[in-house]
């Protein structure tokens, strides 16, 4: 099977959040083969970079050959060159061998602020590589250097790409990170702009996006994708990498390269799991703390963004006499209810990847208690009327209530009900392993009490 070839022509970054290491990474995770030509050492962690040591332009070159020479190359990114000569020689080896599938991440300054390109280099860069790259993605302070221009505006964005795309690029991406609202990026393409939206997430753990982003698009252009279409998956693996960020060191953390992976490995896992805990509910006889409204057991995969990346049962867990019954087997995007659920208590504690709805009563939340469980609620009557008119928003909003008034994630959540709301508990915790021994020592306990005289 032939594999994309990717070559990354950047600095090494020793703390492995960007440069080398980070492109390696993204392009390994997206299905490419990687090579690199290293341009720099830099002594660097989260908190800057502490050194620099710039590889000696032979030896550029010897890399350049032996990878490209012998592999060869479907795709190419260039990131970190720090002197004219470094440049002179990248822009002479990409036209010896004919890479036309290029894209040139102008890198100038790290998340520290720390220079990474001389000043008399970038006129080189202008000069020499911007006319041969296919795709130019720099961020905004990079995109005023190269464009001349001041950028606060969208407008001054598209401004600022015509110029940089009339130094000879094909296609010009620049990125939004560093606006306000949405991180929005905009690539004009000679005849016309597109934007690529996604939310903004609060994190300051952005150490390497520019590398991890470009390199992206190289493994889309690699493996046969048109430029649009590379940029669109890119900005999806990106915009994951940095919402799943990592909280790694003091000072910048790195994007978390692996969460797209790690969330399509784990699906098999997912449903397997699942369905050995539904498997231990009708095996239990616990019909008696399955509600009215029936039931659900749902599973997130490990960086779940969305209710399609939580698995649960279709049709519900359902109340046959003393039993829990099922009508199918567990499937992904199968309940928005109990997604929701765990979807909010994953913003406080990624380790809650499972939850499942019990029947309410005093009892029921008197067994919790004296089984040593921690238990949170909410009220109803405190519920924001806008949250009482948007559809499924009461779930997010009573989750979010009790765990945020408790500190934690509890083992049990529960809520007396409403005008048309039914009063319900709902178990957490890891696994459905987890949660099934849970709710099976709620139903033991539960059995127990009701089965005493005067109970």
């Amino acid at each position: 099977m032939e594999i994309p070839r990717v070559l990354t022509i950047a600095g090494s970054d020793s703390g492995g959040g960007a440069g080398i290491q980070a492109d390696l990474k993204t392009i390994t995770v997206l299905g490419g083969f990687g090579m690199s030509v290293i341009t720099a050492l830099t002594a660097q962690n989260t908190l800057g970079v502490h050194g620099i040591h710039e590889v000696p332009p032979d030896f550029i070159k010897a890399q350049f050959d032996a990878v490209v020479g012998d592999i060869g190359v479907d795709a190419a990114k260039i990131g970190m060159l720090a002197s004219t000569r470094i440049i002179e020689i990248v822009a002479k080896k990409v036209q010896d061998y004919s890479i036309k599938a290029l894209v040139l991440d102008p890198v100038m300054v790290a998340k520290g602020g720390a220079a990474l390109i001389r000043e008399d280099a970038i006129k080189t860069l202008k000069e020499k590589l911007i006319p041969l790259s296919l795709i130019v993605t720099p961020n905004i302070p990079e995109a005023e250097v190269l464009s001349g221009l001041k950028i606060s505006t969208d407008d001054d964005v598209r401004q600022a790409a015509v110029k940089i795309h009339e130094l000879g690029a094909a296609n010009v991406l620049i990125k939004g990170g560093h606006l306000t609202g949405d991180a929005k990026d905009i690539l004009y393409d000679g005849a016309a702009f597109h934007e690529y939206a996604s939310p903004r997430f609060e994190t300051s753990d952005t150490h390497g996006t520019g590398c991890t982003f470009s390199a992206a698009i190289a493994t889309g252009l690699a493996r046969g994708l048109d430029v649009p279409e590379a940029i669109r998956q890119a900005k999806q693996y990106i915009t994951t990498a940095i919402k799943f960020s990592l909280r790694i060191g003091g000072g910048h953390g790195p994007t978390n390269h692996a969460a797209a992976l790690l969330n399509e490995s784990e699906r098999y896992t997912c449903i397997q799991e699942l369905k050995k805990a539904v498997y231990r509910l009708k095996q239990a006889r616990c019909g008696n703390i399955v509600p009215e409204i029936q039931s659900n057991l749902g599973y997130a995969l490990p960086y779940a963004d969305s209710t399609e990346n939580v698995a649960a049962v279709p049709g519900r867990i359902i109340r046959v006499g003393g039993d829990a019954e099922t009508l199918h087997d567990p499937e992904f995007g199968a309940s928005s209810h109990v997604a929701r659920i765990i979807l909010t208590a994953l913003r406080y504690d990624r380790r809650c990847r499972s939850a499942m709805a019990l029947l309410f009563s005093e009892e029921i939340v008197r067994v919790c208690n004296e089984a040593g469980f921690k238990v949170a609620s909410f009220s109803r009557d405190d519920e924001p009327e806008d949250v009482r008119k948007r559809e499924g928003s009461s779930l997010e909003w009573g989750t979010h209530d009790a765990i945020s008034r408790a500190g934690y994630v509890p083992d049990v959540i529960f809520d007396r009900g409403g005008i048309g709301k039914e009063p319900i508990v709902r178990v957490l915790g890891a696994s459905p392993d987890e949660v099934v021994s849970k709710v099976l020592r709620i139903s033991a306990a539960l059995k127990e009490a009701t089965s005493q005289p005067g109970k």
